[in-house]
């Protein structure tokens, strides 16, 4: 698997907003922009996906901007990924075969080894949340110590 630049993008966005205690004062897309080195344009489709998928909510007009949806403790990093790009996947190989309907040598086990693998990211990504993040970037915490 790799992380997209979306879901890398969507991740600092969520974490800048977390490290600046946005969940009640709307933060705007150019301060997350400032603050992120992101390219507004891009990162304002990223947070209108996010916002989509319940992660964030925005306010209009003076003072607008956005908030966190729910505390950094409930969001992950498997939820941000997966609200940008999609399903969290080793690859795009289909699912197992069952019962020995493989039709080539080796193509049943790989592909039950490449759903393990996806599955073990997602596991790996789930278990981390903005608020693990938060703590890391301020050396408070390390993801070892998880």
């Amino acid at each position: 698997m790799k992380v997209s630049t979306r879901g890398d993008y969507a991740s600092r966005a969520l974490l800048s907003l977390t490290l600046h205690g946005a969940t009640s004062t709307p933060t705007s897309v150019r301060d997350i922009a400032e603050r992120t080195g992101l390219p507004q344009p891009y990162l304002e489709q990223i947070l209108l996906a996010l916002k989509g998928a319940g992660l964030v909510k925005s306010k209009r007009g003076v003072g607008g901007g956005y908030v966190l949806a729910r505390t950094p403790e409930e969001i992950t990093l498997a939820q941000i990924i997966s609200a940008v790009d999609g399903p969290i996947v080793a690859g795009d190989f289909g699912e197992p075969h069952e019962n020995g309907a493989c039709d080539h040598e080796g193509q049943c086990i790989l592909l039950g080894v490449w759903a393990d693998v996806g599955e073990r990211i997602r596991e790996e990504l789930q278990s981390l949340t903005l608020a693990d993040m938060a703590r890391r970037s301020r050396g408070t915490s390390s993801l070892s110590a998880q």
